[in-house]
């Protein structure tokens, strides 16, 4: 084989598996289309064994009508023996016999639209039960796809949580510390704030003994006794 003729092999080839992997990844889409063509098919045929029904009942109502008329020209030509006109009796006769052929070709015609009216029935009463069976195979298709999907979905969502539950683990930390930052700012402003007040003062002169005498049950009780010495 020539280098071109299996370059246009490879070719082939790879178009093909392309082809494939194209309705591979539509297979469900695919399924329920042709369900769809199927379910259009089979309204058409509904449609025709309607058609053909008809004609099979008008076709019995010709064959009731010819019975019916061979019945009474029958009767015809017996009045027409009992009364010993043989001649009438006979052109009777004849128009029974054309009847009769009549009726035979009408026979065969309902015998027709009968046997196409029972095949079509059977053949349409199996593509239901087709269709029915089919529907609920896409059913269960669908819904495995469904599964599949949340299912990959999950598995990923899996894989990437070390590193999502680190992040958000980094992120809080941040939150924390900004947080912290905050306090401490608060704290400090509010020490700061102390410390340039005169309570501030006050307290430091009160520590070194300095200032207004607290007044106290020691103090008092070293007063009394002095007032008695």
């Amino acid at each position: 084989m020539s280098i071109f003729k299996k370059i246009i092999t490879a070719l082939r080839g790879g178009a093909s598996e392309a082809g494939e992997a194209i309705v591979d990844a539509n297979a469900t889409r695919i399924f329920a289309q042709e369900i769809r063509d199927a379910e259009n098919h089979l309204t058409k045929a509904k449609r025709d064994l309607t058609d053909i029904m008809a004609k099979q009942m008008q076709a019995q109502r010709e064959l009731d009508r010819i019975n019916n008329s061979i019945t009474e020209h029958e009767g015809y030509a017996t009045s027409a023996l009992n009364q010993g006109n043989e001649a009438l009796a006979l052109e009777v006769a004849e128009k029974i016999a054309s009847l009769e052929v009549e009726l035979s070709e009408q026979k065969q015609s309902f015998d027709r639209y009968n046997d196409n009216a029972t095949r079509l029935k059977e053949l349409v009463k199996n593509t239901e039960r087709q269709l029915a069976d089919h529907q609920r195979q896409l059913s269960m298709v669908q819904t495995t796809e469904s599964v599949q999907k949340a299912t990959a979905a999950i598995t990923d969502n899996f894989n990437n949580s070390n590193s999502k539950l680190l992040d958000a683990k980094q992120s809080l930390e941040r939150i924390k510390a900004k947080q912290q930052n905050f306090d401490d700012r608060l704290k400090a402003s509010e020490q700061l704030a102390d410390e340039n007040s005169d309570q501030s003062l006050k307290n430091k002169l009160a520590e070194a003994g300095i200032g207004e005498a607290q007044s106290n049950a020691s103090s008092v009780l070293d007063r009394l006794k002095a007032k008695q010495s």
